[in-house]
């Protein structure tokens, strides 16, 4: 017998076994009405509901719903509520410039948009006016979204059917979008629940974005296990401690930048660190350094996990948490051991190519770039997914050394640095420009342009132009004004000799 995968499954099992349980508590502060604590049987009720509003807007099985929103109940719910009846659901970043949204909307061709109410200012932008069959606000429009009382038509569940495409950042000016199916989403949530222990006595706070690669799978694990959500709005260290202390918070997922917020917040903290010895942080987006490895365990004495993987890869390829085998290490050498991307989940397969490439094969692998077949037969060439990353894998463990890719990682968010590159060229000041990434305690790495001019201008100029086209955390943070960018005899611009002075006496060359 063979019954297929499907993200309903997880909310299926949540409302069955776990239905006046606490399914959400959502963020209390925020531009909409606050669904305030609601419980899994009332969170099924709601997706029910979405999905037969689709039904009446004639929206069919297979069509895009875009939903652009900071974390929320509401987004959380959509997961189930467009997915989970067939549709396809594409969360789109929430820092991103309009031209940047107008891009995605159209160009994932969605039918739906469904936007927070702080970022209403994006419809409104004549400039870049999103072409749109149906738009809504949330909370304004709920009464159009989540009112219907009708049994929404039923799906006949495809595992190989999309779910979702998540638009990221890479080697082109304009992002990719990334097809993942039912399958790649049931296969990353439970292996990632699985080797991160995910159960139902845990309460995890949401302070990955959700947007952000599915919040890594987490809507689908923790809700299969019927695992509290506490949804946090804005990242903010002492929130994140208060939050823990108030819903007895068991994990969290994070970018290395929360992880400095977290510490930085417990500096000042009055009391015993909220979760010491009951939280475990999973952290990816860079390996952070030993010592910051050491500060999470001896510092808030949370359990440090690191995991490595890309949007493409839904995104679970390698996990590093601690083992009975290294109980007698000293505190630093167990924190080195931790800093490295980890051993592969069940079912990856990882390899390193003649080029020192990090090369990748599991059940949770993208289907495809939306409307982009020659990056998709670039991306699974072989049958293999080529990651842009060097790397080593030694004794069962990868270790990440490099980005073949032109790919920036600041505050756990992918920039493309041509992307970067393109607005700046849009300057009639700006001659030449390369954006690299250099290393920085906060951020990971820092967007960085230099810069050849061909008139007057000032580097605050430059950035303030910039965030007419592109998302703030896209935006340079430091310029350097050069007299020339040198090349090579066929005119090709060497970054890694450009990013070379700023990473001397790094062991490696992403931060």
């Amino acid at each position: 017998m063979h019954y297929p995968l499907a993200v309903t499954d997880f909310l299926d099992r949540a409302v069955t076994v776990y239905p006046d349980r606490i399914a959400i508590v959502d963020e209390p502060d925020q531009p909409a009405d606050s669904w305030g604590e609601i419980t899994y049987r009332e969170m099924h009720r709601r997706a029910r509901s979405q999905a037969a509003t689709l039904d009446e807007l004639g929206i069919g099985v297979g069509a895009k719903v875009a939903i652009i929103s900071h974390n929320s109940a509401r987004l959380l719910t959509s997961f189930f509520g467009v997915s989970g009846w067939g549709r396809v659901l594409v969360p789109i970043n929430f820092r991103l410039a309009a031209a940047e949204v107008k891009y995605i909307v159209e160009h994932s061709e969605a039918e739906v948009l469904l936007v927070d109410p702080a970022l209403r200012s994006l419809l409104d932008d004549s400039r870049n006016k999103i072409d749109c069959k149906h738009v809504f606000v949330l909370g304004e429009d709920d009464d159009k979204i989540w009112a219907s009382s009708a049994d929404p038509q039923p799906w006949e569940a495809d595992e190989d059917a999309t779910a979702t495409i998540n638009y990221t950042s890479g080697t082109t000016a304009r992002p990719k979008g990334v097809e993942m199916t039912h399958r790649n989403e049931w296969t990353n949530a439970t292996v990632f629940g699985w080797q991160s222990g995910v159960n139902d006595r845990d309460v995890y706070l949401h302070t990955l974005p959700m947007f952000h690669a599915n919040g890594w799978g987490q809507p689908f694990a923790a809700t299969g296990m019927g695992v509290t959500h506490v949804v946090i709005r804005q990242i903010d260290g002492a929130e994140i401690l208060r939050r823990i202390q108030r819903h007895g918070v068991t994990y969290l997922c994070a970018a290395p930048a929360v992880v400095a917020a977290a510490l930085d917040a417990a500096k000042d903290w009055d009391g015993p660190i909220p979760g010491r010895d009951t939280v475990r942080i999973i952290v990816a987006g860079a390996p952070p350094p030993t010592r910051t490895i050491e500060r999470v365990r001896d510092e808030l004495g949370w359990e440090f996990i690191q995991i490595y993987g890309l949007t493409e890869t839904a995104p679970l390829l390698t996990m590093s948490r601690m083992r009975a085998e290294w109980d007698d290490l000293d505190p630093s050498e167990q924190a080195r051991r931790l800093g490295r991307a980890g051993a592969p989940a069940i079912g990856v397969r990882i390899k390193i190519d003649e080029s020192g490439e990090v090369l990748t094969q599991t059940n949770h692998n993208l289907k495809s770039y939306w409307r982009n077949p020659e990056a998709t037969a670039e991306a699974q060439a072989d049958n293999w997914f080529h990651t842009g990353d060097g790397g080593t894998f030694e004794d069962g463990y990868l270790t990440i050394a490099d980005r073949k890719k032109d790919v920036i990682i600041t505050g756990g968010e992918n920039v493309s640095s041509i992307e970067v590159e393109d607005a700046l060229m849009q300057h009639e000041a700006v001659r030449e420009v390369a954006v690299i990434g250099i290393p920085d305690e906060k951020w990971g790495e820092l967007v960085t342009a230099l810069v050849v001019l061909d008139g007057d201008v000032t580097a605050e100029d430059l950035i303030t132009h910039c965030r007419k086209y592109l998302a703030g955390y896209k935006c340079p943070k430091r310029i350097e004004f050069r007299a020339e960018l040198v090349r090579t005899a066929t005119g090709k611009l060497q970054k890694f000799k450009l990013r070379q002075p700023f990473w001397d006496g790094q062991d490696r060359q992403i931060n």
